[in-house]
This record gives C-alpha cells, structure tokens and sequence, in this order.
C-alpha cells in the first residue's frame, strides 16, 4: 500500500459560488426596481434585517470549505447582489475583514439590478483583465429581453493562468420548457466566449473540442439541472467536466421547489485542471455547503435552505440556495 500524501506537500484553495438571494441594500434606486427593498417597501428591508443578512452571508463565506482546507475561500462567485455598496459592506463583516478580500462588479441591465460579481484573496489570485459579457436576448414578438452579464475574469491562482466565469442564467418563471431556448443560446453565447480566449483560437462547433491548454472554470447559478439541454447538451461536448453534477440526488441540490431538489449552482472545469503534471493546478474535490446552519430545522420544510424570505414574508434565513464549492491543490 503507497504512503498516503502529507498535507504539507500541497497547496489547497477553495473556489465557491453562492446565490444570495435578492441582496440588496436599504436606499432606493431610481434606475431599478428596488422599490420593495427599502425601509417602507413591500418588504420592509430594514436597516436591522439588512445588517442580519449582512451577518448571516459573511458567516457562512468564512465556512465555506474550512473544513477541507484550514482556510476561506480564495474565489467566490455571487449572484443576486444589488450594488458594490453591499459587497463592500458584506467584505467588512468581522468574519471577512481579516482576509485581504477584493471585488470585481459591473452593473448589468437586469430590470431588477440583480448582478453576479467575484470576490477574490489578492494575496493568492492576481487579475490581469475582466469585463461584463452582455446577453442580448430577443423575444418573439421581436422586444429585447434583458438578463444579467456573465462576468469573466482573467487572472492567475497561486501562479496558474486561469479563466473564471460568473453565471446567472435567465429563469424558468414563466416554464422550464418555455425558457429553455434562452438557456441554450446563453451557453452558446458562453461557448463562444471561451473558444475566442482560448489560445489555440478554436471556434464553437458541433465536435468535441477539448482546452487541454486552457484552464477555465464556469460556476453559477444556470437555472438549469446538469442533465438539461444547456448544460449536457452545449456546455459539457465542448471538453468540460461538471463536477458538481454527482452530487444531485433525490435527497440533496442546492435548492428546493415543491419538495423537489434541483442542482442549478453548479462548478465546470476544463479537462486541464484534471492532471498529474508537477506544480500544476488540479481539481481535487467538490461538495454542497448544505450545514445545518443553512437549514430549516422544523416543520414541513425542515432540510430545506433557510430562506431570507418566501413571498412576502420575512423569515430572517440566509438565502434559498445553498452554496456549491470546488478545492483544487497545487504539488
């Protein structure tokens, strides 16, 4: 039986993607439709219940892999943020204030000022370029559908190239079959973009393309199941490995609807963080944060992610999705 490897022979780091469920901050914003979300709206988003959200996700953040790897999260991928006031207020939380956080956030044209963003350790992973991919989606009626950017960012971790891609793909609010085609068109549209970065200039197609020399990874929340077209069919052909797929059952996801799991957030890699290839950066496990502190502990929802709300209604929870996370090691 080979020695197993010491712990200090490796490097590890967490990269995670969380959907906060509608953060947004106290002040009403003219542009967007914010309205609900403020002191005297709908939801009455008090100063109170904003600071316990505030509480509740940098808590979580900080344990987000903690037990894999003695630390917090290098990358984390968020979804459903208003503004860069709430990122900035979220990273001077005690529980994240202490690590050298960064941000990267642009503001997309989504009707509800819902953005995706990344947050990252500049001691560990260096940005060399980022920007907003805008989704021009067109309706049958010919009207322009507005959705939010996929964010991507350009950087090294740990002194490794590496291309990451924040999602939040359009919802199934009005069917899951009736939506399906926007899904599939914002993969192709996804696809598209990495063949143009990849350095050996390839072109989305049909084959089966691998980026043996082109670490990527694609995490968000894609409102999408990893069997479903988007994913399986336009995404996972073009050389990329879902490895939070496996952890769907009937029993676990990442969100819950009438008593269904599903598995919308989700971690993609390409074939080349899967390698032996001394001092390179290789995917080592993924995992669903699903702690019970994310749960509903009693009543008929009990198991199910502990919700900041459900309609109008405030139950003070952390979000309706729970988080999904990757560690990679570097030799």
């Amino acid at each position: 039986m080979s020695a197993a490897i010491p712990s200090h022979a490796f490097e590890q780091y967490t990269i995670a993607f969380y959907n906060l469920e509608n953060f947004f901050d106290v002040i009403n914003d003219p542009n967007i439709l914010d309205d609900d979300f403020t002191e005297f709206g709908r939801n009455e988003w008090t100063p109170h219940r904003y600071q316990k959200k505030l509480n509740r996700i940098s808590d979580c953040i900080s344990k987000i892999g903690f037990e894999e790897t003695g630390k917090l999260p290098v990358i984390i991928g968020i979804a459903e943020i208003e503004n860069k006031k709430v990122i900035k207020e979220l990273l001077s939380q005690p529980k994240l204030s202490h690590q050298n956080y960064n941000f990267i956030h642009y503001n997309s044209p989504d009707e509800r000022g819902i953005d995706v963003a990344l947050i990252y350790n500049e001691d560990l992973f260096t940005v060399h370029h980022s920007a907003p991919i805008s989704i021009e989606l067109i309706e049958e009626n010919g009207t322009k559908d507005y959705t939010r950017d996929i964010l991507y960012v350009k950087g090294k971790l740990a002194g490794m190239p590496l291309d990451i891609y924040v999602n939040h793909w359009p919802s199934r609010r009005d069917g899951a079959e009736e939506t399906n085609h926007k899904r599939v068109e914002v993969a192709k549209k996804l696809i598209a973009h990495i063949n143009n970065n990849d350095p050996e200039k390839k072109r989305y197609s049909n084959t089966h393309d691998t980026h043996d020399s082109h670490n990527v990874i694609i995490l968000g929340d894609f409102n999408d199941d990893p069997e479903n077209d988007s994913i399986k069919n336009v995404i996972i052909p073009q050389g990329f490995k879902n490895v939070t797929a496996p952890l769907k059952t009937f029993y676990r996801g990442t969100l819950n609807h009438q008593f269904k799991w599903n598995l919308f957030d989700q971690i993609i890699i390409s074939q080349s963080l899967e390698n032996d290839i001394p001092k390179s950066l290789y995917f080592s496990k993924a995992n669903i944060f699903d702690d019970i502190m994310l749960r509903q502990w009693k009543g008929k929802y009990r198991g199910q992610p502990s919700r900041t709300f459900v309609g109008r209604r405030y139950k003070g929870g952390y979000s309706d999705h729970f988080p999904v996370y990757s560690v990679f090691r570097r030799n």
